[in-house]
């Protein structure tokens, strides 16, 4: 009698859903029930104020009486109330809906599928021609892990007014890919060209400004060599840009993931020239302009020799 918490019986979502759309049907049956009372009392009236009362006797449309007339267009709207509510509502209602949305659902999992699956089968080709190329050279290098990746045209302009110059989803889809779960060291402007964060990765941002402010996560520093202190527990860091910074990072870096847009463009920022007596390219991958990609370009990776 007392010391018992009284069980209040629960419904899920589900049976939420089929109460609801059970008393919903019902309102849509009283609807039709009304409409078709109303019918049938209404044609009754009509009948007796046309040939009873003589109402608008005279009056005819298309050669028969008025209110037949009007008896066929209220008919008309009562079985179109029939169709909506018997036949609308049974193969358009909320299964239908269901199915619909679960369809459209598969549809973005399989091209979700198949870009992981082309990133994967590139990031395979791109790793067994790096480890192909050692191969063949048998020399042991000395590598640091500081990767620079970069888009640079044909005249190594690579942005204007703090954004980019071009937009190639291909390449977008191959900078997720290789910086994922790693740092990402790039100058303040840069950072301030996202919109927000990218997910995934640590970012550290390289400032003068002593009291500059980021969001929770994003380390501030005030040099390059600060910043791969920073990222000193990432096997692979990235640095991402700008110009100064890609300046002051390519005699520190062992590898050089570059896509050339082979075009030339109007830019205030540019990528420095590639020393091939340094630099000793191990991969290109050339892809063809078409409808997401207004330019021609190519992945290239360089090692240092």
């Amino acid at each position: 009698m007392f010391g018992k918490k009284k069980t209040n019986p629960s419904i899920d979502k589900e049976q939420l859903e089929l109460l609801e759309n059970a008393q919903k049907r019902i309102k849509q049956k009283k609807a039709l029930y009304v409409h078709f009372i109303f019918f049938l009392i209404g044609s009754v009236l009509l009948i007796v104020a046309n040939t009873v009362l003589g109402i608008g006797k005279e009056f005819t449309l298309f050669g028969k009486e008025w209110f037949l007339i009007a008896i066929l267009v209220w008919l008309f709207f009562l079985i179109y109330h029939v169709f909506n509510v018997f036949v609308t509502n049974r193969f358009l209602g909320k299964a239908w809906e269901q199915k619909q949305m679960a369809k459209l659902v598969s549809k973005q999992q399989t091209r979700i599928e198949k870009i992981k699956s082309k990133l994967i089968k590139e990031e395979t080709l791109l790793a067994e021609s790096e480890l192909q190329s050692e191969a063949n050279e048998n020399i042991e290098i000395k590598k640091t892990g500081l990767t620079i990746i970069v888009a640079a045209s044909e005249n190594n302009a690579i942005g204007k007014g703090n954004k980019l110059i071009w937009h190639l989803s291909d390449d977008l889809k191959r900078f997720k890919a290789l910086t994922n779960g790693h740092h990402i060291i790039m100058g303040r402007k840069t950072f301030e060209s996202f919109p927000k964060p990218l997910p995934n990765r640590t970012h550290v941002v390289i400032t003068r400004q002593s009291d500059y402010k980021a969001p929770k996560g994003v380390i501030i520093v005030n040099s390059l060599t600060d910043a791969l202190d920073a990222s000193r527990s990432d096997s692979q860091p990235f640095v991402i840009g700008g110009g100064e910074i890609y300046k002051q990072a390519l005699p520190l870096a062992d590898t050089l993931e570059l896509t050339r847009v082979h075009e030339n463009f109007d830019a205030d920022t540019f990528f420095p020239i590639v020393d091939e007596n340094i630099w000793k390219e191990t991969a290109n991958t050339f892809h063809q302009k078409d409808d997401k990609h207004d330019y021609e370009f190519s992945f290239i990776t360089y090692t240092k020799q």
